[in-house]
């Protein structure tokens, strides 16, 4: 009987996930693997809120899995020594995953594929984060883009966005490798400070389908204007569950659509934004920490940590600034607008370096 596993990391959805959606469809049994790698993403890791919502959307994984006879198990370590390993031991032929595109995430998937290979072990990856790769759209000089507008328009002419996958049938080994237990991640805070953020929300893939279809019926119509207002519900709130891939901007796409295709291309211009995003962060990976115009590498910056402070704190005396910020720290998340205003303010007002700002988001 052939088995598989199929690696979870920023993907913990079991519909339109094209690495497990393989992995079913190919062996006899799927071993699900959530592969907690921090070091993979250092120095940009995770912070605190990020993680308590991993905590929170793994517990929501594993409970749908069960309810399909399955289980998640859980992984710690280096991915390139660890994935191996347990692939031995369960007699894994194939081990997929969904692809990851941060500069050292890439560095550390071609290295677990290559010790996959070592060990006479099939690698396979897909893209589940994306609705196209950030290589397949390029300018007429067939280069990547680095302005917006040009990238969107040619997303419309070029996009063939397929329907997504259903939850597949997940059939389970005969014997289930070892596991950690999810508290010994330590993704929750040791002091509960995160109970605002669990007020906010509804984890895992279904909470985000649930605020998904929300939206779609209560506040698409009127996004191209209510998405400016920072005091009302006037935008998706898909950030955080796209962030932890409980719902795929595939999904949202083909909703979006559905729902009422004449309205729906002002909020897709937005999840375009996010694809442009890891565009230029592919082609151009020294952008995780410097500048895109290395001009600007020798903007004269200042350190002034108690300006810092206040601003994180949102004590900085604006109140649009300071309002943004405590929702942030209030419910870990912000409005784009205050977020566009906040970050606006430390690195045109305080002089503040953006990468400051971008560590406490």
């Amino acid at each position: 009987m052939s088995t598989a596993i199929v690696l979870f990391r920023h993907d913990l959805r079991l519909a339109d996930n094209p690495a497990l959606h393989y992995a079913c469809k190919t062996c006899d049994s799927v071993i699900p693997v959530f592969m907690w790698d921090p070091d993979a993403l250092k120095p940009w890791a995770p912070g605190e809120a990020s993680m308590y919502w991993k905590h929170q959307s793994l517990k929501s994984l594993d409970a749908s899995l069960r309810q399909r006879k399955s289980r998640l198990t859980i992984a710690k370590g280096d991915a390139s020594e660890v994935v191996p390993d347990i692939a031995k031991k369960a007699g894994a032929t194939l081990v997929t995953w969904n692809r990851r595109y941060e500069p050292k995430a890439i560095d550390a998937d071609k290295k677990l594929k290559s010790k996959l290979q070592d060990a006479d072990i099939e690698a396979q990856s897909f893209n589940g984060a994306l609705l196209s790769e950030p290589w397949e759209i390029q300018n007429k000089s067939g280069e990547h883009y680095r302005v917006f507008t040009p990238y969107w328009k040619a997303c419309l002419r070029e996009y063939e966005i397929s329907d997504p996958l259903e939850a597949p049938t997940i059939s389970s080994p005969k014997k289930w490798p070892d596991s950690l237990d999810l508290d010994e991640l330590k993704l929750e805070p040791t002091i509960d400070w995160a109970g605002g953020i669990h007020d906010a929300w509804t984890f895992g893939e279904a909470g985000a389908h649930e605020l998904l279809d929300t939206f779609l019926d209560e506040t698409m119509a009127e996004y191209n204007s209510s998405r400016d207002a920072m005091a009302e519900v006037g935008t998706s709130r898909m950030s955080p569950y796209l962030a932890n891939g409980e719902i795929s901007p595939r999904q949202i796409w083909h909703a979006a659509r559905m729902a009422d295709e004449s309205k729906s291309e002002s909020y897709l211009r937005q999840v375009v934004w996010r694809e442009f995003a890891y565009h230029v962060l592919y082609h151009e990976p020294h952008t995780t920490d410097k500048p895109m115009r290395a001009e600007f590498a020798k903007f004269p910056w200042k350190k002034d940590a108690n300006a810092l402070k206040r601003w994180q704190q949102g004590k900085t005396g604006y109140p649009v600034v300071d309002a943004g910020m405590r929702e942030l720290w209030r419910t870990g998340y912000m409005h784009n607008r205050a977020r566009m205003a906040a970050a606006s303010f430390l690195v045109k007002h305080l002089l503040i370096p953006w990468q400051e700002g971008a560590k406490w988001f």
